[in-house]
């Protein structure tokens, strides 16, 4: 088998902001830092400002020292973007409404929706409940009452509403002429099982 010569990325790896991170979030300074890993005030702050590079037995003498996997320095951040115009249409069983996940579908902390409510757009007739904790509604414009068994609350562009998610609700924006923009989040995720 003939090897395949691999081109180098060339993309400088940083982990100066990594470590920085890690060095406060133990409560070093950077003299306690240097002094237990036996590395000199001025080498480790131009390490942590990605103005030289550790060898490798310097880098595993901080990690050592931070308690810190010497991997995680060089893992990538695990964020996803979802953009509005092609996150899923989703469909959570309101009238008049259209509403999007914005969250990625395998996240299991928390879902993010956005939804456009037009004039006399509901969440539904009856009430209901989410398998989640805690629900967060969020008017960016317009107005909804969110509806419980017991009470009725008016929220205006710029207010929201954290209620148990197991509270019967359902939700309708009044208006008969102007839509309504929200946001709502849910923590767990319903779908994760962690409610």
């Amino acid at each position: 088998m003939r090897p395949l010569p691999v081109s180098p990325t060339n993309n400088e790896v940083r982990i100066g902001a990594k470590l920085r991170a890690a060095r406060k979030a133990h409560g070093f300074t950077l003299d306690q830092l240097a002094a237990a890993a036996g590395l000199t005030k001025g080498f480790l702050s131009r390490v942590e400002r990605d103005e030289t590079s550790p060898s490798v037995a310097s880098l595993i003498t901080l990690c050592e020292v931070m308690s810190l996997d010497v991997g995680s320095l060089f893992t990538a951040s695990d964020a996803t973007l979802v953009r509005r115009e092609t996150a899923p249409a989703i469909n959570l069983g309101g009238t008049g409404v259209s509403e999007r996940l914005m969250t990625p579908r395998r996240e299991p902390r928390l879902q993010l929706i956005h939804t456009v409510a037009e004039p006399g757009g509901t969440g539904g007739t009856d009430f209901y409940t989410i398998n989640c904790q805690l629900e967060v509604v969020y008017v960016l414009t317009g107005a909804v009452d969110i509806v419980f068994t017991d009470r009725r609350q008016r929220l205006a562009a710029g207010d929201a509403l954290t209620f148990a998610a197991n509270e019967p609700h359902t939700w309708i924006n009044t208006s008969q002429t102007r839509s309504a923009e929200l946001i709502w989040v849910l923590v767990p995720a319903p779908w994760s099982g962690s409610a």
